[in-house]
């Protein structure tokens, strides 16, 4: 007995894998990514064949079990979009976290990385810029399945501090002086909290309220100051102190940091990534007076 014309793979007699030798590799990867197929971005092109026959063959027989691929992916191939129907265990098409049942994870996955990145934000989902898309995903449904419900607000779970602080007295622009660094000249400017870095490990500069606020609460810091400079009723040196809390800071409000912070004139200079990709937590306060940051 022989299989369809093109096909050598007997569990998949439904699938013309000559069809797929004619696609190019892009093509097949593209389609290996929507199938959700690990590892189809680092497969030769006979791999790719084999990976997305089985997986259209999978589709076909409506019987993908459950640990295999991590769903499906494309609605034109979902069997019939009603929950409860299909093998146990199957979720609606596109969704594979059970406690989301009224979001598509397939319209995220379909979303750009600076796009998930920007509405995790939106949603104050701490460490967002340091996570990976998958990542995102699973988080930005999360708070969406939160937002529909009404239960809970990651905002007030964070800190209360639910209000955008907006860009401050400068819009966000970096303040220039007789003594600013030559360092600042090769920053890229940031005015808006949906702007995003030209590369991994790209010097960032900005005085933009909800931009550093943001920043700093995505990696557990809170606003402070050196105990022991303060001067009179005014702050001291500010710093932000993340998760190790340190013993020599003491925390303060956005709004009195802020306030500190315009009045001498700082910019504020940081990354988002180190160049190896991971979120990174460095930056210094630069006063272009050259006056005590």
């Amino acid at each position: 007995m022989s299989d369809k014309p093109g096909n050598q793979t007997p569990n998949t007699p439904d699938v013309s894998e000559t069809k797929l030798r004619s696609m190019k590799v892009d093509e097949l990867r593209k389609e290996a990514r929507e199938e959700h197929i690990a590892g189809a971005s680092d497969m030769h092109k006979e791999d790719l064949v084999k990976a997305v026959a089985k997986a259209r063959q999978e589709d076909h027989d409506g019987g993908r079990k459950e640990g295999s691929r991590s769903g499906s992916g494309n609605s034109g191939r979902a069997s019939s979009g009603k929950s409860g129907s299909g093998k146990e265990g199957r979720d609606e098409p596109g969704n594979q976290t059970p406690n989301t049942p009224d979001v598509s994870e397939t319209e995220l996955r379909g979303m750009k990385v600076d796009e998930l990145r920007r509405e995790a934000r939106e949603d104050h989902i701490p460490g967002a810029s340091g996570m990976r898309k998958e990542e995102l995903v699973k988080e930005v449904a999360k708070a969406r399945q939160e937002g529909a419900g009404g239960g809970g607000n990651r905002s007030e779970d964070a800190g209360g501090d639910a209000e955008d602080l907006g860009a401050g007295p400068d819009g966000g622009k970096i303040r220039y002086g007789d003594d600013s660094s030559k360092s600042l000249k090769y920053s890229q400017e940031i005015t808006s909290t949906e702007e995003e870095p030209e590369r991994e490990g790209r010097s960032l500069a900005t005085t933009h309220h909800e931009v550093i606020r943001q920043w700093a609460e995505e990696r557990g810091g809170v606003p402070a100051t050196v105990e022991g400079t303060e001067h009179g009723d005014h702050l001291g040196v500010l710093r932000i102190d993340f998760q190790d809390r340190d013993a020599n800071l003491r925390e303060v409000s956005w709004e009195e940091w802020f306030k500190t912070f315009d009045d001498r004139r700082l910019n504020f200079v940081y990354q988002e990534e180190r160049t190896d990709g991971n979120q990174s937590t460095f930056f210094r306060l630069e006063n272009p007076d050259r006056e005590d940051a």
